[in-house]
């Protein structure tokens, strides 16, 4: 039996296949696939080769990274997500026996400096949609906040998804995953108005009727809110006004449709007047 190819120009198509059968989305795939690329070429350099092979370790992997970062002023972010590449890629490779061990997982990531978020608070989101007076931009930012929908899933509600009689609205999330978000009465409300007895076709709809694009979403934010919030910081308040006030870390990870509940995690929050009264009322020196 003659041994398997061990060729990045055979495994990279391969792996692609294997996301797209997976579910992922074109962009995501593009951007798997242009990471996959800069490696090979330059494992290419590496090997000497113009067809390199797949078997790496981890000392070169923290090569191309540091080689990329210098060429590129790569940010940490977006060198982890560089380094999820190649792990996903290589986790494929063990899978089909090609490689015995993924060497990305003894490379050390880079340290994301602890930064501030910017986010609103419910007071903040409710002065914003006061200020707007189109009735369906408005609709459309009140909509993501009250559900804590992305962007996408926003662009691809249907008004067919929505129960209005349950409260609810089916959402197809990454990957085709989908889960069902709840709504408040009056946006509810608005929204049964606003769509003035339309059954079917998208709730916001851009040119010829089509669903409206994350792109035109984006200018909306930009027109009315301040500068740094988008449509993702509003998703950021909903789940921390969510926790803050429930405590519940599992429904907020669910209502966001985060498979794992550490991503949720970095948008929770305890604000600062909940800290100061926090360690007014217990911390030693506080109470002398």
């Amino acid at each position: 039996m003659a041994p398997r190819q061990r060729t990045f120009s055979v495994w990279i198509p391969r792996f692609m296949n294997h996301l797209t059968m997976r579910n992922y989305s074109a962009k995501t795939i593009d951007t798997y696939r242009r990471v996959l690329d800069d490696f090979s070429s330059y494992s290419a350099g590496v090997q000497c080769s113009d067809n390199p092979d797949v078997d790496t370790d981890g000392y070169e992997v923290t090569n191309f990274m540091a080689q990329a970062s210098v060429e590129r002023g790569l940010s940490a972010t977006t060198m982890n997500r560089y380094l999820s590449t190649l792990s996903s890629f290589y986790k494929f490779l063990v899978g089909q026996q090609i490689i015995e061990t993924n060497p990305v997982l003894g490379v050390d990531r880079p340290k994301i400096k602890d930064r501030e978020l910017l986010y609103l608070k419910h007071a903040d989101v409710i002065a914003l949609l006061e200020k707007i007076e189109d009735q369906r931009d408005r609709l459309l930012i009140r909509t993501i906040y009250a559900t804590g929908v992305r962007v996408s899933e926003l662009c691809g509600i249907m008004i067919g998804h929505i129960d209005f009689s349950g409260g609810t609205i089916r959402i197809r999330g990454k990957g085709g995953k989908i889960r069902t978000v709840f709504i408040d009465p009056d946006t509810l409300a608005t929204i049964r108005s606003f769509t003035g007895g339309r059954e079917d076709g998208p709730l916001f709809s851009g040119h010829k009727g089509a669903p409206l694009s994350p792109r035109t979403v984006q200018h909306i934010f930009q027109k009315y809110a301040p500068s740094g919030i988008t449509p993702h910081k509003i998703r950021h308040s909903y789940a921390s006004e969510l926790y803050r006030r429930s405590r519940n870390l599992r429904v907020v990870q669910e209502n966001l449709g985060h498979s794992s509940i550490q991503t949720t995690e970095v948008y929770l929050h305890t604000d600062i007047e909940e800290r100061q009264k926090v360690y007014l009322e217990h911390f030693p020196l506080s109470n002398e």
